[in-house]
């Protein structure tokens, strides 16, 4: 008999990203505040690392796990930034943190495991855990979006592995180092592995930033240039673990990816090993915007928490609402692609210019008025 259903039943069950789909259906002259895409140029020293390398000649594969000396550059940025000591035989260069979550996923997970991560949270979570044979499973945070660390620990009771996020999308929620070190420790106890994806921990405005493998021995950490450094289109991200993890992960990688591009290696090298100026000049602006699209958002009568780190506002408002500022020409997601607890909500991205920004104000404004 000729099977009538040719696709996995994993596949099936995954759902196209939300984020993705408001992105493609804007109109011609909305203005985007959906996706989380930085709009500065990548630095100048970073592009003329790219382009060296292409007109060196450095365009073949690389190793598997990345060009050594941009792995020894990643070590010292553990090191310096967030004081852990991976070496490079400890890291895996990876085509963006989107690839570095899915291998994680997929060396961690057996069928039937049961995954944690924070809802709402970014879409790839549930969706990679998914793909990897797992159960994806929520954990409602608090009123602020701040992981509820006892209602947290029972969950971890049987579970596999715990995705945490901070700073965090959508929420811009951002950790303390308390909830990250009784989460992380609780975890090892439990024999739960942590996934650690810390892509906005450079754009926090008054909190501070905490790694959680700086309290257990049981955690990967994921990370990427793409924010950081506005390398988006780059795809260079990377993730670090124990060594055991990252021979394992490995595998994955080589027969999915077989090595990150060439150029953005050598280009992300020049990041790593360079002044992190532009970063900081991009985390000013970003707390600028912010403080612009929150003002605003608030005298036109939006009640919520003034997010504290990456650069996305979770604002809550009924369909009626979020349909009405589509209509109005501004993108924004449903609170509903980033999981089951926020479905009254929606995401803005503050990534866009101030201009960007306050027209996008003025436009909900007069759909308000209209109202």
């Amino acid at each position: 008999m000729v099977n009538k259903n040719p696709f996995s039943d994993r596949v099936l069950t995954v759902q196209m990203s939300g984020i993705r789909k408001f992105f493609q259906k804007a109109k011609p002259d909305s203005i985007n505040l959906g996706i989380g895409q930085p709009d500065f140029p990548t630095p100048e020293h970073i592009k003329n690392a790219g382009i060296k390398a292409i007109e060196d000649n450095l365009t073949g594969y690389t190793f598997n796990s990345g060009v050594p000396e941009l792995r020894e550059a990643i070590s010292g940025k553990f090191r310096r930034e967030n004081g852990l000591d991976y070496t490079p035989d400890q890291i895996i260069v990876t085509a963006g943190a989107g690839e570095a979550l899915h291998i994680a996923m997929e060396t961690l997970v057996n069928p039937g495991d049961v995954v944690l991560y924070p809802d709402p949270g970014f879409v790839s979570y549930k969706e990679c855990a998914v793909l990897a044979g797992g159960r994806p499973r929520g954990i409602a945070l608090d009123e602020n979006f701040h992981i509820d660390v006892e209602s947290c620990k029972e969950q971890m009771d049987g579970a596999r592995v715990l995705v945490l996020n901070s700073p965090g999308n959508p929420t811009g929620a951002v950790e303390s180092e308390e909830t990250i070190k009784a989460v992380s420790q609780y975890a090892e106890d439990k024999g739960v592995t942590i996934i650690s994806d810390e892509v906005y921990e450079h754009f926090i405005y008054e909190k501070k930033h905490y790694s959680a493998a700086n309290y257990s021995d049981d955690v990967m950490t994921v990370n990427a240039a793409s924010k950081t450094f506005s390398m988006t289109g780059w795809r260079l991200g990377f993730i670090g673990g124990p060594e055991n993890y990252i021979e394992q992960c490995l595998k994955v990688h080589q027969y999915c990816q077989t090595c990150a591009t060439s150029i953005s290696q050598y280009a992300a090298i020049a990041a790593y090993n360079g002044s992190t100026d532009c970063v900081e000049k991009m985390r000013r602006e970003y707390a600028q915007r912010r403080n612009i699209m929150y003002e605003g958002l608030k005298r036109l009568g939006f009640e919520f928490s003034k997010p504290e780190g990456a650069f996305y506002m979770f604002v809550p408002m009924e369909k009626k609402m979020f349909e009405d500022i589509i209509d109005a020409g501004v993108v924004v997601i449903p609170g509903d692609a980033f999981g089951e607890n926020a479905t009254d909500y929606a995401r803005f991205s503050y990534a866009a210019s101030r201009e960007d920004i306050s027209e996008a104000l003025i436009r909900i404004e007069n759909k308000i008025k209209v109202r």
